[in-house]
């Protein structure tokens, strides 16, 4: 299943015809509802627990409407050992991003906060 983001607006994002309205991560073959960072603004490695044993090429991170959410230092560093690209932007720029990426056939892992 590749996921294509069809709508994205301040709380909520469609995927594949489906609406969801909270934070979500998107793998290759699977979609992580409900997701929930150790701290609210904060991307850390413990929030992407999930997808680290996958392989994928870009992590693209949705830092929020506003892009209020950063992402923390230990993820940069992990990710570069793993030779994965992060594109951290305002969710609105992140899901564009994120779709261009799947539509090249890219694997990608998408990390999406939906307000602030």
């Amino acid at each position: 299943m590749v996921a294509i983001i069809e709508i994205y607006d301040f709380g909520v994002i469609v995927i594949n015809g489906k609406k969801y309205t909270s934070d979500l991560i998107i793998a290759p073959g699977k979609i992580v509802e409900n997701w929930w960072r150790v701290e609210g603004h904060s991307l850390c490695l413990k929030d992407l627990e999930e997808v680290l044993d996958e392989k994928f090429e870009y992590l693209v991170v949705g830092t929020g409407y506003y892009g209020l959410m950063k992402v923390k230092r230990e993820v940069y560093e992990e990710m570069g050992k793993r030779g994965v690209k992060i594109l951290a932007k305002p969710t609105r720029e992140a899901v564009n991003e994120f779709n261009k990426l799947v539509k090249e056939g890219r694997s990608v892992v998408g990390a999406f906060h939906l307000t602030c």
